[in-house]
């Protein structure tokens, strides 16, 4: 994880990632990486977390033909996925941002779709296509905040 990996190489002095969110379950990258790095845990937090369907602009719902996101992203939105695109594939990828970013560069079909933040949209000039497709209406997401071990405030 290269929040964890910025830490103990010390190119960057703090880190937040997501630890566990109320529908998804615990994020099973940062159950490996706190196993695999070395850190000091500063901060929990709760965020609420809103998924949207984000597109290329002009593409609508029914042209979307696969869905890419962080597979927590996808578990977040499982009902919605499941009744508007049941026929089509759901394709994981690093972190949502990622997908937003390939999105936005040609990297992925002009017809898919990316289980998003409101900010990955306007970061990638995508379009909402349909907004808050979270299945929990309180979507909260525990982050944590970390520093190098033995760093002193």
């Amino acid at each position: 994880m290269a929040v964890l990996e910025g830490i103990e190489s010390e190119s960057v002095k703090f880190g937040i990632f997501a630890m566990e969110n109320a529908q998804g379950g615990v994020v099973i990258e940062s159950v490996e990486a706190l196993a695999e790095h070395r850190c000091k845990i500063i901060e929990m937090f709760h965020i609420l977390v809103n998924q949207n369907l984000l597109a290329l602009p002009g593409i609508h719902v029914g042209d979307i033909t696969e869905i890419h996101s962080h597979q927590q992203a996808l578990r977040q939105c499982k009902d919605y996925l499941s009744e508007h695109f049941w026929t089509r594939p759901l394709i994981e990828a690093d972190d949502t941002a990622e997908a937003a970013r390939r999105l936005s560069e040609g990297k992925l079909p002009k017809t898919a779709g990316v289980v998003g933040s409101d900010y990955c949209a306007e970061l990638y000039d995508l379009s909402i296509v349909h907004e808050g497709i979270h299945d929990l209406k309180n979507n909260l997401t525990l982050f944590l905040g970390v520093e190098k071990m033995g760093n002193e405030k």
